[in-house]
């Protein structure tokens, strides 16, 4: 799932101020003692809409005295509306989110820590990477539940027909390897690979970790971006993919990662490199018998990538925290993690999820690759950073975006990130 959210930490501050003013939560208890818990969720695409339903009306049925509201809430629009319900105190007891906005939420103790309240079985469920990814000052504050991850789509026919032997997740495609099959698949009008680029940042810090490279780093309580070996590997890939080798066709690198689906089922480009979430739009969209398979993840020194999760989380406001976290437990029951993760086309963070998962929808179009990455996904630096959404969208994506395009070279984008970054959390 895709989304941007702002960087609002002056609004929450002030919406502290009108909490502290206010009284209550959001849940209700009636006479009967009946609860009413309320819960905001951000599922879009109709399959996954459909499972949340259903598991509501399964609980509901099941617990009489424990009812969920579903309240269905935009994904592009939560974090600005979770701003406004904490400041008039009317957040929903169970909120769906992500790692990377609930942890200003966390910062300002608008959800609750959930360490202790975690059953042992959930817990020893997912990697502890991905724990990491939702973890603050040591406290937990969600539940991590659905992950993306960035991989190569290929035309198979096309790479039968260069002789391209495609890679397993046994033996993945180090970043060379797909660096040759991309020269090898461009011959004429087609492109061994589409890339759209349009937003770079997330796919460039994310695959940075193949080689090491977190460019965000801490030392004596001061952040500092570094743009080593390790930060280079990709964007200089990338650009000479683009300007030596040829092999990228550079008209994508201004578009989304879904306008280059077109080219890709016209034969212009024999790869993609996109989100997992793809694999839905080429199952809806791809000319019959048109040949398409998901790549495992790439391989520097490891296949590491970010785990940006979607996360369960009880708002501080909550009169009934204990009942809102049975209700998280039952949602994400590996049955039921499941379905989620089929509907958004997402990786579940549940080891019994995962597996729960290929033995429903096996491994077509797929669902082996997804299913296996969460072992490759890791708390990124970035999510620790109240300035790095700014620092994302002002600086990053501009100076990626020219690297890109060949306006300026490798050392003066190194410059623009860490000078960037030194006026960004400056409050510059």
């Amino acid at each position: 799932m895709k989304r941007r959210f702002l960087a609002a930490a002056s609004i929450v501050t002030a919406a502290a101020a009108l909490t502290a003013a206010c009284g209550g939560g959001s849940s209700s208890k009636s006479s009967s003692g009946k609860i009413t818990l309320k819960f905001s969720s951000t599922a879009w695409q109709n399959p996954t809409v459909a499972a949340n339903k259903k598991i509501v009306a399964d609980w509901n049925a099941a617990h009489p005295n424990i009812q969920i509201q579903y309240i269905p809430v935009s994904a592009d629009s939560v974090h600005d509306k979770l701003v406004t319900q904490f400041a008039s105190n009317s957040a929903p007891d169970i909120i769906h989110d992500e790692a990377a906005d609930i942890a200003g939420f966390a910062k300002q103790g608008y959800v609750i820590d959930l360490s202790s309240r975690l059953p042992a079985d959930l817990k020893s469920g997912i990697p502890q990477g991905i724990w990491d990814s939702v973890t603050f000052g040591g406290k937990v504050y969600g539940v991590p539940s659905l992950l993306q991850s960035y991989v190569v789509f290929a035309n198979k026919s096309l790479l039968d027909k260069a002789g391209v032997t495609l890679p397993t997740t046994s033996s993945p495609w180090t970043w060379q390897q797909f660096q040759e099959a991309a020269k090898k698949t461009t011959s004429g009008k087609t492109y061994g690979v589409g890339w759209g680029l349009k937003s770079p940042v997330s796919a460039i810090i994310s695959t940075a970790l193949n080689f090491d490279g977190k460019f965000f780093y801490t030392s004596g309580g001061k952040t500092t971006v570094q743009f080593g070996p390790g930060e280079q590997a990709v964007p200089q890939a990338i650009h000479n993919m683009i300007f030596t080798d040829k092999s990228l066709a550079p008209q994508t690198v201004s578009m989304s990662g879904t306008d280059v689906l077109p080219g890709f089922f016209a034969g212009k480009y024999s790869m993609i490199v996109g989100g997992n979430y793809l694999a839905q739009q080429m199952v809806e969209q791809a000319p019959k018998n048109f040949q398409w398979v998901m790549l495992p993840l790439l391989k520097g020194n490891t296949q590491q990538q970010m785990a940006d999760p979607q996360t369960y989380s009880v708002a501080a406001q909550s009169k009934h925290p204990k009942e809102a976290m049975e209700f998280i437990d039952y949602f994400l029951s590996a049955e039921h993690l499941a379905q989620l993760a089929q509907g958004d086309w997402l990786a579940p963070a549940s080891t019994q999820a995962a597996q729960t998962l290929l033995s429903t929808a096996g491994n077509k179009n797929g669902w082996d690759i997804v299913a296996d990455s969460p072992k490759s996904l890791v708390a990124s630096p970035t999510v620790q950073l109240a300035d790095y959404p700014k620092w994302k969208d002002e600086i990053a994506k501009p100076a990626l975006q020219e690297y890109l395009a060949g306006k300026i070279d490798l050392t003066a984008l190194g410059k623009q990130l860490t000078d960037g970054w030194n006026k960004v959390s400056a409050g510059g």
